[in-house]
């Protein structure tokens, strides 16, 4: 199927990560031209931009910075004049379970700062190429998570910053886009746990994935391809130009409730 994306210009923010480097892979099969951006994984980041086949620009920035998601914008309107798509996939996984009690404000701060002031940044920064360049059509796809929808014990500034960027600002965005672009679209992902480095260690002990399973109905974790098939779809005007708003979740149909036993999930096939 014809997507409609050969050419457009897709920003891909944490292209070097799992989810935004099988975007990345899936736009270029799509003959889009990459702003391939990253910040601490550049080896990754490297490696992905050999594999592709389309024309493509690597930026390093730290999205928490205001000067420097500028500076990401301006590279990429310097290499191809516009921005068509945005895919905000850049974000942190704090690593340790911390009821907030035990949080500490440092700690707070910046997860709220790498996963939702730096979407805030970039979503500003693309809004305002948009009014500048004046295309005919532009969407954002911003990444979220479940922890948006139910929750994450131990990871309440996860699950914050994550709501801000899939309500707060999807609902609010789709609106305001359109007063720049007419056919312009906001939709926001909701990945699951999915099979990528940020999850590596939690997905590795097999009482965490027979959890996991037992509250969705397909009992195998997600790989990257499958949201990253979300994203493109999200992205197409061609597929998807009459949604915006929406918030899609790729979760094998989880839920806030157990839809297993634990005799009934083996990690080891998921």
């Amino acid at each position: 199927m014809d997507t409609g994306l050969q050419d457009k210009v897709v920003l891909v923010t944490g292209a070097s990560g799992g989810i935004g480097g099988a975007a990345a892979r899936l736009f270029d099969r799509e003959g889009a031209v990459l702003v391939l951006h990253g910040y601490r994984n550049l080896g990754n980041l490297h490696a992905l931009q050999e594999e592709l086949t389309g024309d493509n620009v690597l930026v390093s920035a730290d999205l928490t910075q205001e000067e420097e998601v500028e500076h990401l914008f301006r590279k990429a309107l310097d290499r191809f004049r516009r921005v068509d798509i945005l895919v905000a996939t850049a974000g942190i996984w704090p690593p340790e379970d911390e009821p907030i009690h035990r949080m500490t404000l440092e700690r707070w701060n910046r997860t709220i700062a790498t996963d939702l002031t730096s979407v805030f940044l970039c979503a500003r920064a693309f809004f305002r190429t948009l009014e500048r360049t004046k295309p005919e059509s532009a969407a954002l796809v911003i990444v979220g998570s479940t922890a948006a929808v139910f929750g994450e014990e131990g990871h309440a500034d996860y699950a914050a910053a994550k709501a801000g960027i899939t309500y707060g600002l999807t609902r609010t965005l789709k609106n305001e886009i359109v007063r720049i672009v007419p056919r312009g679209r906001v939709n926001a992902v909701c990945p699951g746990w999915t099979r990528t480095p940020m999850s590596a260690a939690g997905l590795a002990d097999p009482a965490v994935v027979t959890r996991v399973l037992q509250t969705r109905a397909h009992t195998r974790v997600a790989r990257p391809e499958d949201v990253a098939s979300a994203i493109v779809f999200l992205s197409s005007d061609r597929l998807a130009g009459h949604i915006t708003g929406e918030i899609l979740a790729v979760a094998g149909g989880m839920e806030g409730r157990l839809l297993h036993l634990p005799e009934e999930v083996n990690p080891r096939e998921a």
